[in-house]
């Protein structure tokens, strides 16, 4: 349940007769509510070990997602990082985009996922061609969208950018009644929460707390998880997944989290910020835009160690008031996006004669 999931729960909260089309199910891997929804999914559910290999299917992915049998559907909502927004509606349909990113591995982020030293031979040969032809796919398919929604301003420049179309800006949700503030003590280790991968650029994080013997204790799994671990120092112990229980105490807990990547939106922040906890994130991309520099955390500029341990000075010689820290977060509740979002269709809906 990370970002995306979370935005989709909210989505579906929206629309609770709606079925959820996906490229692939592992049953259990979220929210109870989502998983008694009617779910139909891709042709990808039934390749050979999809639910462990489903990245080496990515240029099957738009075909797939074009596949959707969407006859009968007057409104199509999709909620896309990846080909979601590729989908063919019916003649005469309304398509609204809920977009987390253009494609980034294809995009901007191309040489954190399949830069020098990331491919084998094979890869070297295949990708390029392959990511050349997503490039394409992704900006000829951003035409089947009526209107774009976008989680950050600066999601929408990408937007602008690549598909050359204009997005409203709708930040996601933040659990707020599940994220709370625990006992008003000082925190004693740092915490990251993130998808171990290569974009995350988590190895800054590493590096910047070696031989300092603060803790710093980093939630989440992904296809980085072998590397970084033999990377870090003494200081890091890397937690997994966790339940959302366990993720509240860790954040409850924490002096601060750390996101040292270019994030998309960065709902982790707001998170923490929600149990009276500040954070330290990247002034690029869209942590910046819920992270207020001195107010609900620190924002550093370089991406480099030295720039992170700066952010750490800083940090411990912040002041930082629990109570606008909440009420930080309480600005994305679950029930502004969803005003928000309902708002959104019903502009779009007032448009269209069905």
């Amino acid at each position: 349940m990370r970002g995306g999931e979370k935005v989709l729960l909210s989505l579906a909260r929206l629309f609770p007769d709606a079925p959820i089309f996906t490229l692939l199910h592992i049953g259990g891997s979220v929210d109870p509510e989502l998983e008694a929804r009617e779910i139909r999914t891709s042709f990808v559910q039934r390749l050979p070990a999809s639910a462990r290999r489903y990245r080496h299917y990515l240029p099957l992915f738009p075909i797939a997602a074009e596949r959707f049998d969407l006859s009968g559907f007057d409104l199509v909502l999709s909620s896309s990082h990846c080909v979601a927004k590729g989908v063919r509606p019916t003649p005469g349909a309304l398509h609204l985009c809920y977009c987390h990113t253009p494609m980034r591995y294809v995009w901007d982020r191309y040489d954190d996922y399949f830069g020098p030293g990331r491919l084998g031979l094979l890869g070297r040969l295949v990708i390029p061609a392959a990511a050349a032809g997503l490039r394409g796919w992704d900006a000829a398919s951003a035409g089947r969208v009526d209107r774009f929604a976008a989680n950050s301003a600066y999601v929408a420049d990408r937007i602008r950018r690549y598909y050359g179309r204009d997005a409203e800006v709708i930040p996601p949700p933040v659990d707020t009644d599940r994220f709370t503030p625990g006992p008003d003590r000082p925190g004693t280790y740092d915490l990251v929460v993130s998808a171990l991968a290569p974009y995350k650029r988590l190895e800054l994080a590493l590096e910047a707390y070696r031989d300092t013997g603060w803790p710093l204790r980093i939630v989440g799994t992904g296809p980085e998880e072998a590397r970084l671990r033999a990377l870090a120092p003494p200081e890091v112990s890397f937690l997994g997944w966790v339940e959302d229980s366990e993720l509240r105490e860790l954040y409850q807990g924490c002096r601060a989290v750390l996101m040292p990547g270019v994030e998309d939106f960065g709902i982790v922040p707001l998170e923490a910020m929600a149990c009276g906890r500040p954070a330290i994130v990247y002034g690029k991309g869209g942590g910046p835009e819920s992270v207020q520099a001195g107010r609900t955390g620190v924002v550093f500029s370089e991406p480099s160690v030295a720039a992170v341990r700066a952010a750490l000075s800083t940090l411990s010689s912040t002041p930082f008031d629990r109570l606008t820290l909440r009420a930080r977060a309480e600005a994305h509740r679950r029930e502004v996006f969803e005003t928000r979002i309902r708002r959104f269709v019903e502009r779009a809906l007032s448009g269209r004669d069905f």
